[in-house]
C-alpha cells in the first residue's frame, strides 16, 4: 500500500471495495470501531486477514481446494487438445510377448506424419517363414490407457502390416456378461473408429506385467489386469457351440464307400470292385474307376461354379465377361467412400514426394486406361450398393522399374471387406510337378505366357461399382482425384485366381474344331496359372 502514497481514509476504502463479502462485514465493523483512528483500524484489519488466511494449514487448505477444481484434460478432450501440437490417435493394441519388437501399421505412420526418409531394412520371421522387409521406424511415440491412469514412451516402432486385424478378437461387455466370474470386469464399449495399428512386443515388458487375473471353472476364458487395460483370454461359447471366426472351404476326396475325408490318399492303395459278369466269373475282378481320386467340392465351391456356369459368357466383340461371385447370404456393404479417399492422399503424398515411384504408377495406369481396363465410373444412384478400392503398389525384387498396381480388397471398413462376401472358388490349378514332368517329357519344348491374365477377363456391368477407385483426374497426380472403376477381374480380388483359370478353360471347350484338340489338351493340362509348358515328339 506503501507504494501507491495513499493515506490510512484510502486505504480502507479500497479494502472495502476489494475485500470478499465475508472479510467485508468485519472490516466494515472494525472501520466503525475506529473512525477516529483510521491508523489503527487498518492495522486492526491486516492482523485479522493474517489469522483468518495467512496461517499455514488455511493456505494448504485454499491450494488443493484450487487443485482439485482445475480443468482436467484426458485424451478424449479433442477440443480441449486441438491447440495442443502433439498428435494423437485412438486405436486398440495387441500384446505379444514372442514378438522382440514393437509393430505398427502403415496408417499410424501416416497419422503421425513419419517421413519415408526415416526407414530401414529388417528381418521378419513368421511362421510362414523369413523375409527381408522394409519399413519406417519411429521413436518417441506416447501410448497411454484409456482411462488415462497409466502414460510410457515406446521402443522405437518399426512399420509392419502384418499385424493382425481381427476385430472379432477385441473383447466386448457384451461377451463377458455371460460367465459369473467376469462380471467385475470392467471393458469399455466396442469403438468402431478405433483400428487395430500397434502390436507391442517384449522390449517393453512392463505393459506385460499383471496387475490381476479372473480365472474360471474349466474351459472357460479368463481375464487380466494389465497396465494399459484389461484383456480376456479363451474362447466364448454359445450354446455350448464355437462359432468360427472364418468360413473356409474343405477339399473333400471321396471314399469308394460314399463317405468324405478331408485327408489325402494314398496314391498306392488297392481299390477293389467286383463285376459279376455271367458265365464267366473273376472277370475284371480289379477294376479302378477315374473317378476313384476325384476331389469333391464344397458347397460354396459348388455355388462358385454354378455361378460360372450360369453367367460366365461371351460378348459380340469376342471379351470373355464374368461375374463377382457373391456368397449368398450375405450382409450388405457399407460405403467406404471416406476410406479410400484417405488412402487415395496418402498414396498421393507418397507419389508427389519420389519421382520414380509417380512414374511407375502413371505408367502402370496409362495401360490400363488404354486397354479400357478401366473407365470413369458414372453417378451412383441413391442408396446404391458399391464398394471402393484402395491402390496401392508392389515391386518385384529383380523388376525394380516396374510396379504392379494392387486393389487393397481386404481393406475392411466397420469390420467387413469385399473379399469377406466374396466366394474364393475352388482350387482349379494343375498340380505343378505334374506340369513339370510333362514338360521334360519329350524333345521339342513349348512355353506360353499370359500377359496380365485377370485382365483378360471382364467384369459384368451389374458387378462394375463393386469395383470403384480413386485416381487422378488425366492421370496426373498433381490434378484433383475422380472416381474411376474397373471393368476386369483385378490383382486382389480373392476369386481372380480361379475366376481366370475357369475362363481360360472355358475358352477351349467345345472348341475343337476352331482350335483342335491339341490346343485344348495343352490348355486343360499344361498350364500353372498364366505359364504354359509343353513338350511334344515333333
Amino acid at each position: 500500500m506503501g507504494e501507491l502514497g495513499i493515506n490510512s481514509s484510502e486505504e480502507l476504502d479500497l479494502l472495502v471495495k476489494y475485500l470478499g463479502p465475508q472479510s467485508y462485514e468485519h472490516e466494515v465493523s472494525i472501520r466503525a470501531s475506529n473512525a477516529g483512528d483510521h491508523s489503527k483500524g487498518i492495522e486492526r484489519i491486516w492482523r485479522r486477514l493474517d489469522e483468518r488466511y495467512g496461517r499455514p494449514e488455511a493456505i494448504e487448505a485454499a491450494f488443493k481446494k484450487k487443485l482439485e477444481s482445475f480443468p482436467k484434460l484426458a485424451h478424449k478432450d479433442k477440443e480441449k487438445l486441438a491447440d495442443a501440437p502433439q498428435k494423437y490417435i485412438k486405436l486398440y493394441a495387441l500384446l505379444d510377448d514372442q514378438s522382440n519388437r514393437t509393430l505398427a501399421r502403415s496408417e499410424l505412420f501416416d497419422i503421425m506424419q513419419i517421413p519415408e526418409s526415416d526407414s530401414l531394412q529388417y528381418t521378419l520371421s513368421t511362421c510362414a517363414g523369413r523375409s527381408s522387409v522394409s519399413g519406417r521406424k519411429a521413436s518417441g511415440l506416447i501410448i497411454e490407457s484409456l482411462d488415462g491412469k497409466f502414460r510410457t514412451e515406446l521402443p522405437t516402432v518399426i512399420e509392419c502390416n502384418q499385424i493382425p486385424t481381427d476385430r472379432q478378437e477385441i473383447p466386448t461387455p457384451d461377451v463377458i456378461r455371460h460367465y459369473k466370474h467376469l462380471r467385475d470386469v470392467k471393458l469399455p464399449p466396442h469403438d468402431d473408429d478405433a483400428d487395430i495399428l500397434l502390436l507391442i512386443g517384449r522390449d517393453l515388458p512392463e505393459v506385460h506385467h499383471i496387475l490381476d487375473q479372473r480365472t474360471g471353472p474349466r474351459a472357460t476364458p479368463f481375464a487380466q489386469k494389465l497396465r494399459l487395460g484389461c484383456v480376456v483370454i479363451g474362447n466364448v461359447c454359445l450354446g455350448k457351440t464355437h462359432p468360427p471366426r472364418v468360413l473356409a472351404n474343405v477339399n473333400k476326396t471321396i471314399l469308394e464307400n460314399g463317405r468324405p475325408t478331408i485327408f489325402d490318399t494314398c496314391e498306392h492303395r488297392l481299390a477293389v470292385g467286383v463285376k459279376r459278369v455271367k458265365n464267366d466269373i473273376g472277370h475284371d475282378v480289379f477294376v479302378r474307376s477315374v473317378d476313384d481320386e476325384k476331389i469333391g467340392y464344397s458347397i460354396e465351391n459348388k455355388m462358385f461354379l454354378d455361378i460360372m456356369d450360369h453367367e460366365f459368357s461371351k460378348t459380340s466383340d469376342g471379351n470373355w465377361i464374368g461375374p463377382l461371385p457373391f456368397r449368398s447370404p450375405r450382409p450388405r456393404l457399407p460405403n467406404n467412400r471416406n476410406d479410400a479417399l484417405k488412402r487415395a492422399h496418402t498414396l498421393q503424398k507418397s507419389l508427389l514426394k519420389d519421382r520414380d515411384k509417380r512414374n511407375h504408377f502413371t505408367t502402370f495406369m496409362k495401360r490400363l486406361m488404354d486397354n479400357r481396363h478401366a473407365e470413369i465410373a458414372p453417378p451412383l444412384i441413391r442408396d446404391e450398393e458399391c464398394w471402393y478400392l484402395p491402390l496401392f503398389g508392389v515391386y518385384h525384387p529383380q523388376k525394380r522399374d516396374q510396379v504392379r498396381v494392387v486393389f487393397d480388397s481386404s481393406a475392411k471398413h466397420q469390420g467387413i471387406s469385399l473379399n469377406n462376401v466374396l466366394i474364393t472358388g475352388p482350387d482349379l490349378l494343375n498340380s505343378l510337378i505334374g506340369v513339370l514332368l510333362r514338360f521334360r517329357k519329350e524333345p521339342v519344348a513349348v512355353i506360353a505366357d499370359i500377359q496380365q491374365m485377370f485382365y483378360e477377363f471382364r467384369v459384368s456391368k451389374k458387378h462394375r461399382n463393386y469395383l470403384r477407385f480413386f485416381w487422378h483426374k488425366d492421370n496426373d497426380p498433381s490434378n484433383e482425384l475422380i472416381e474411376y472403376r474397373m471393368c476386369v477381374h483385378v490383382f486382389g480380388n480373392a476369386p481372380s485366381p480361379a475366376v481366370a483359370t475357369y475362363g481360360l478353360r472355358r475358352c477351349v471347350e467345345n472348341q475343337e474344331n476352331d482350335c483342335g484338340a491339341v490346343v485344348r489338351d495343352f490348355v486343360r493340362r499344361n498350364f500353372y496359372v498364366d505359364d504354359g509348358l509343353g513338350s511334344f515328339s515333333t
